[in-house]
């Protein structure tokens, strides 16, 4: 596999990029505005990949470090997709040893079950017991 490499500084990443995707080309963040990235990254841990000086991918995650830690903005660019960059990016994540005894982690996908379940995420089955509050 070629050799990509990941980076939490936000200040590496390529605002630009991310906000374009997520905004444009994500099917679960349409319109979010570039004020709105910027101030979820600041207020996340957030992983770019990156092959040599261009980014590839994103992903952020929000913690407590103990209890619960959930995942989102996860992609690939399209020139990337199938190219392992996505499996790169959660090893990496779900290896990070300030979250290796986080008790419980959450996500939300659409259309990439399969790819989670390889990292021990499961489909809920009682979404009952689940509670959310969109405004």
């Amino acid at each position: 596999m070629k050799e990509f490499r990941i980076s939490t500084d936000i200040r590496e990443m390529d605002v630009d990029l991310v906000h374009d995707y997520l905004s444009k080309q994500s099917y679960w963040a349409k319109g979010r505005g570039k004020e709105e990235v910027i101030k979820s990254m600041e207020n996340s841990i957030c992983f770019a990949v990156f092959d040599g000086n261009a980014q590839i991918g994103f992903a952020r995650l929000v913690t407590d470090y103990v209890v619960f830690a959930w995942l989102m903005d996860v992609f690939v660019i399209n020139e990337y997709k199938n190219k392992g960059v996505g499996r790169f990016l959660m090893d990496y994540i779900m290896n990070l040893p300030e979250i290796k005894e986080v008790n419980g982690f959450g996500l939300r996908t659409k259309d990439a079950h399969g790819f989670y379940i390889k990292y021990g995420f499961h489909q809920i089955s009682e979404p009952e017991t689940w509670m959310q509050k969109i405004r």
